[in-house]
Parts: structure tokens; C-alpha cells; sequence
């Protein structure tokens, strides 16, 4: 078998890429997403609006947490079918909507941008496709500078978007995002630790489900998580707000599906901590990754280099130990992460 033969060797590239990756938008890219912040901040947005499908709107969901904590703006996840399928028009003037993904391809997010945009809303594409349809239908357009992403598992193009979209809304008042300077360097290190989460990921190699939990920032990372792990290894996954997993579905926990939380090093992590004492509590097999004393409290764990690190850009970090998580459950479950069944790169949905 051959290299580029073996499963997941093309996923695991990608991953490892993630630090130039984003060392490459901070260089290439900060500028211009800067000029179109301030251009969009001109226009006085009341409200944003947010399309994606997928990993992207685990994306746009971080967006939606930096626009509120961060801007003031309020913010809605918009709802495609309401216009594809319904033929439904509204009036969006003085809004923005906010297309994230990674193709740019998709007919249902292509036509709700350019129905928006013909609705009186300002739009923005963030996609890592500068030619793509959903790109040309907006008015303007971020490239997240991800370069071609081979593998069906979206890792490189997630934290790139991640970071495109912190440097954007950081824009919008103005700021230049300096929380994100130190970045590409913490996540070479994080990635450089892959051999430690090959052996966390043994633990879960014949697991029949799992649930992920976290609140604030680290919320997008725990769905973000889940997919991954459905989309290689085919588990099952329940991503929760931690806040949402205390109203029912805590009751399914037990000491044999495993629990992984992301906990924020920060506020998101302090209103989590009662729903940890509570998964301590049922007996639950708890992974953390997060700060060293949430770790050191759980069954296993992953420690994130967070010190300094700003909350706002943590999910940057988090994700990366959860993408190697799902590979290595994969590879070790005798699957191949880079070609997932009955999934393709370009979803076309209407």
C-alpha cells in the first residue's frame, strides 16, 4: 500500500497544516479582512443574520457568540428553507447576513444570499472558495486562506474560518485582533502531542455512543467534535450545552458512555463546573480538555496551553486535540477518516 494509499493519511496532513494555516491568514489575511470590517461597519448593521450548513455552522455559531459578547449585535442562525423551499421574502434592511462555507457551492446557501441581498441585506461570503458562486452573489467576500482541503473531514478550513471570522468581528470595532497573535505557535504545540491523545483515543475505540458538553465559546467546539467523530467513526454523538444537558438528557449519562467536555479557561468554563460535579456524580467516564485542574478532576483529559490565551480564541485550540481524537478512534476502529461513506466534499442541498 502506498502513501497516499493508507487511511487517514491525507486527514492527517491537513491537520498537521493547521499551523501554517493560520500563521498564513494572520500574514496574508488580516489586513484585508480589516478594510472589509470597517467597510461593513460603516453601512451601520442592525442585526446579523447567519447561513452555513455543516462544520461551517459550527463556525458561524462561534460568530454568533463573538457578535454578542463582543459587538453588542444581536444575532439569528437563518433558516434556508424558509426561502428555498417556502419562497418566503423578507425585508432585511440594515442587516447583515453572513454566509459561511468552505465550497461556496451550495444551491440552497447561494440562493438565500443572493434572495438577501435582494431583500436589502448586506452580505458577506467567508468561504475558502474566492471563485465560488456563493462568492460571487455577495457583495463582499473573505477568503479564509485555507488552501485545497482534500480529505471529507473539514479540519484546516474550520480553524481557518475560526480565525477569520474572530479577526472580522474584531474589526467591526475597530480592534486588530491582537488575542490571535500567539496562535500558530500554540498550535504546533498542541499538535505536536499527537501520540498522547492516540493513547486517550484507545479508550474509546469500542464506544456505542457519546455525549460532548460545554458552554459559552467552547459550545461551537463541542459540536464541532461531535460531527467530526460521527462523520469518521460513524459513533454516535451528542453534542449539549451544558446548561441544556442538565434539562433531560443528563439522565442517559451512566458510567459507560463516555462524556467529553470542553472547558473554556474563563467564564464559560465557570458556569460549567456545576454541570462536571454533576457528570462526577452519575460515575461518568468525564474526558476534559481544558485547564490543568479541570483535567486533573476527570477520568482522562487533554491539558490546553491557555494561560494568557484569551477566551475568544480558545476554540481555535480546543478542537484541534478532538479532530486527532476522531482520527485515531477511526483508525483504531479499522475505518478510513479520509473518505467517510455516503459523504461528499460538496454537499449540494436545496
Amino acid at each position: 500500500m502506498s502513501q497516499s494509499e493508507q487511511p487517514g493519511v491525507i486527514m492527517a496532513g491537513e491537520m498537521a497544516e493547521q499551523p501554517a494555516v493560520l500563521a498564513r491568514i494572520l500574514a496574508e489575511g488580516a489586513t484585508y479582512i480589516r478594510g472589509t470590517a470597517a467597510a461593513i461597519a460603516a453601512r451601520h448593521p442592525r442585526f446579523v443574520l447567519l447561513s452555513a450548513r455543516g462544520t461551517s455552522d459550527n463556525a458561524a455559531l462561534y460568530a454568533k457568540y463573538l457578535l454578542e459578547i463582543r459587538r453588542g449585535m444581536p444575532c439569528g442562525l437563518a433558516s434556508m428553507s424558509t426561502i428555498t423551499a417556502y419562497g418566503a421574502r423578507q425585508d432585511l434592511s440594515d442587516v447583515l447576513l453572513i454566509t459561511v462555507s468552505q465550497s461556496g457551492g451550495s444551491p440552497d446557501l447561494v440562493a438565500s444570499a443572493r434572495a438577501a441581498r435582494e431583500a436589502g441585506a448586506l452580505t458577506l461570503a467567508v468561504t475558502n472558495s474566492p471563485d465560488s458562486p456563493l462568492a460571487a452573489v455577495c457583495e463582499f467576500h473573505i477568503d479564509v486562506l485555507a488552501g485545497p482541503e482534500k480529505a471529507l473531514p473539514a479540519t484546516k478550513t474550520y480553524t481557518a474560518t475560526l480565525l477569520a471570522l474572530y479577526l472580522f468581528v474584531e474589526g467591526l470595532g475597530g480592534g486588530d485582533g491582537d488575542a490571535a497573535e500567539g496562535l500558530p505557535g500554540l498550535a504546533e504545540r498542541v499538535i505536536a502531542r499527537g501520540a498522547e491523545v492516540r493513547e486517550l483515543a484507545a479508550r474509546y475505540r469500542f464506544a456505542e455512543r457519546m455525549v460532548i458538553t460545554s458552554r459559552g465559546y467552547g459550545y461551537p467546539t463541542a459540536k464541532e467534535a461531535a460531527l467530526k467523530l460521527m462523520e469518521t467513526s460513524y459513533i454516535p454523538a451528542l453534542s449539549y450545552s451544558g446548561a441544556d444537558l442538565l434539562h433531560g438528557p443528563l439522565a442517559m449519562v451512566d458510567n459507560i458512555s463516555p462524556v467529553i467536555a470542553v472547558v473554556p479557561d474563563g467564564k464559560g468554563g465557570e458556569v460549567l463546573r456545576p454541570v462536571l460535579e454533576r457528570l462526577r456524580g452519575r460515575g461518568a467516564d468525564l474526558f476534559v480538555v481544558g485547564p490543568p485542574a479541570e483535567v486533573a478532576a476527570a477520568s482522562a483529559g487533554f491539558v490546553l496551553p491557555t494561560e494568557g490565551v484569551a477566551e475568544e480564541v480558545q476554540p481555535i485550540l480546543e478542537i484541534l486535540p478532538l479532530q486527532r481524537l476522531a482520527y485515531e478512534v477511526t483508525i483504531a476502529r479499522g475505518q478510513d477518516p479520509d473518505a467517510p461513506r455516503a459523504l461528499a466534499k460538496v454537499t449540494e442541498t436545496r
